[in-house]
């Protein structure tokens, strides 16, 4: 049996004062209006990719044009639910009209039984999740079926708690969106930073300009067979590890090993500490995904796949430095316009051999990598406050939310 579907329904509860156990279809409605594209008189397009598990805002769409099939109205209001794939939990409230993929749920709340502003955060919550994730359907896409979801049974608080509880989380979530600005803020910043603090070559009037291949080559990835990746042993490099941030990430569903005896034979490919890397390969150019570098810290040790490059420094560039360089928009605008293929893009280290590199002395690199890691030092401690506050913030869902149920025998 799935783990999920064995959770205990809302009758496995005492409740406290004030809550009281309803049906999912007593609480909130299920839009089912389908409209084509051609004929839904909005130009706003809300697909499964546009929803952010990370907030309750949609701050993205695509247009009509986009797409083609029956999708789904919404109004003012209404709150987008992914029911495909509902372990990605999904959803958004929306502050205009438009459609939305059919692979969505459009919910509207039943205001006489649960207040509007407080529905959202209703479903965010680990208690609905959970259940929603365990009555999916379907092995690929494990998708939610309205009738089966409608007759699922929730302790719902009294509506002058319902309110009480979404005043405190709105609060919360509005403190978390302010963080969320400075965090972005931060992020532009620096890249507007990297982007004057590096020279740019075309207003050099001391320093030597020097293409790329003068200053490093670049190693190519192995192509090691994933059918004997393994849970434990030396890590393997592969994209998926590659963080927007410049670093390296390991976290467990982007993590697969070799054994180590693969690290012995396979020496040479050994990523280590202020090694720069960057991916060769993707399937658009969204996200700065195509082309982007990283440098190997300390821990970071890992074989190179294919479909990753390293660079190989001349003694005259420091790696950092290199980074920095790699980091800079005129790189990604190179990378972008450079890159071969339509539905899988490749990039080699020939499509941008040539670019031209101002080639500070030591010193005047070293400045630079100091400069940089300061405004990275800057950004890591804003993001790691919005880390921080947005753990909170589902702690609280988690306390508010379950506060009404006390399991049989409890107090």
């Amino acid at each position: 049996m799935n783990k999920l579907q064995s959770l205990p329904s809302a009758s496995h509860f005492s409740l406290r004062s004030g809550w009281k156990v309803m049906k999912f279809g007593d609480i909130a409605e299920n839009i089912a209006v389908r409209v084509k594209p051609s004929e839904a008189d909005t130009d706003i397009y809300v697909g499964l990719e546009h929803l952010d598990p990370e907030t309750l805002h949609l701050k993205k769409w695509g247009q009509p044009s986009d797409v083609e099939g029956d999708k789904l109205r919404f109004w003012k209001g209404d709150i987008i639910f992914g029911r495909r794939r509902a372990y990605q939990r999904k959803l958004a409230i929306t502050e205009f009209d438009g459609i939305c993929s059919a692979h969505a749920m459009v919910v509207r709340a039943k205001p006489k039984i649960i207040l509007p502003e407080f529905l959202p955060f209703f479903l965010q919550s680990d208690m609905f999740m959970e259940r929603a994730i365990g009555i999916s359907v379907g092995s690929l896409s494990p998708t939610i079926n309205w009738k089966t979801l409608r007759e699922e049974e929730f302790p719902l608080p009294s509506l002058d708690e319902q309110k009480r509880i979404a005043e405190i989380l709105w609060a919360a979530d509005e403190a978390l969106e302010a963080l969320i600005q400075v965090a972005r803020g931060l992020v532009n910043a620096r890249q507007l930073f990297i982007d004057k603090l590096i020279p740019d070559p075309e207003l050099a009037k001391v320093n030597p300009v020097i293409e790329l291949k003068a200053l490093c080559s670049m190693q190519n990835g192995r192509p090691f067979q994933s059918s004997n990746y393994s849970e434990s042993g030396f890590r393997l490099l592969r994209p998926g590890n590659l963080a927007s941030d410049g670093k390296l990430t390991w976290s467990p569903n982007a993590t697969v090993c070799l054994a180590y005896e693969y690290a012995e034979t396979n020496s040479d490919w050994i990523v280590r500490p202020g090694d720069v890397v960057i991916n060769l390969t993707a399937q658009s150019l969204e996200d700065g995904f195509m082309g982007r570098v990283c440098l190997a810290a300390e821990g970071d040790d890992s074989l190179l796949n294919q479909r990753l490059g390293r660079f190989l420094c001349e003694d005259n560039i420091l790696s950092e430095y290199l980074f920095r360089v790699l980091q800079t928009s005129r790189f990604r605008k190179l990378v972008e316009a450079r890159c071969e293929g339509s539905k899988v893009r490749h990039i080699y280290f020939r499509h941008f051999a040539d670019m031209p590199v101002v080639l500070l002395d030591s010193k005047g690199q070293r400045d630079i990598i100091e400069a940089t890691r300061r405004i990275d030092k800057a950004r890591d401690a804003a993001l790691s406050a919005v880390s921080t506050a947005r753990d909170l913030s589902k702690q609280l869902v988690l306390n508010l939310l379950c506060e009404g149920r006390v399991t049989n025998g409890g107090h």
